[in-house]
């Protein structure tokens, strides 16, 4: 279950009214980040203007690819943690305006998570630390520590235990290589 607010509204629908629930300046200051953001190739950068300009929780060594769309009217209810990769064109929302009412919500992205382009984030959920979500996933439930996601909609491939024994050889991933690191 997605962890959101629920703000009910009357008459038109809820974005008819989003500058009663955003400001305006806020919303232009936060599309001109995000804009300039998506086409800068400097990671760095990047990650210093979303933690500054909008006060986003961002982890050290956190790559978001060209062309991730953050939420342009809440991008402060966003965190990540370190050493994440976002893929190219992925989507993270923050906030759902519905016919009558509109929803907010957390999104809580872990560590050393994997996230292939092309998927869309819903709000209220989290992604916990070394996941991995598969290319064009709509996530719309939280996803377990550890766990392979996939699809829309969105399911369990393998969890935490199915993945490090199917990596238990791999070269990279496995069990010899953590090995050879924890021993240097």
């Amino acid at each position: 279950m997605r962890r959101t607010t629920r703000y009910p509204v009357e008459g038109a629908n809820s974005l008819w009214h989003v500058y009663k629930t955003v400001p305006f300046w806020k919303v232009v200051k936060n599309f001109i980040v995000i804009q300039l953001a998506r086409y800068t190739p400097f990671l760095g950068l990047k990650n210093w203007m979303y933690r500054n300009f909008l006060k986003m929780k961002v982890g050290d060594q956190t790559s978001f690819a060209l062309m991730v769309m953050l939420d342009v009217m809440f991008p402060e209810k966003i965190s990540v943690g370190k050493n994440t990769v976002i893929g190219y064109n992925t989507t993270v929302l923050a906030h759902e305006y519905l016919i009558k009412e509109y929803r907010l919500g957390e999104v809580k992205i872990g560590s050393e998570v994997m996230i292939g382009a092309n998927t869309t984030i819903l709000p209220g959920v989290e992604i916990g630390d070394k996941a991995i979500v598969s290319a064009g996933t709509l996530v719309h439930k939280d996803v377990p520590p550890g766990a392979f996601v996939g699809g829309n909609p969105m399911r369990v491939i393998y969890t935490k235990e199915q993945l490090e024994q199917r990596w238990k050889q791999d070269e990279i991933y496995g069990e010899k290589q953590r090995e050879s690191r924890l021993g240097e």
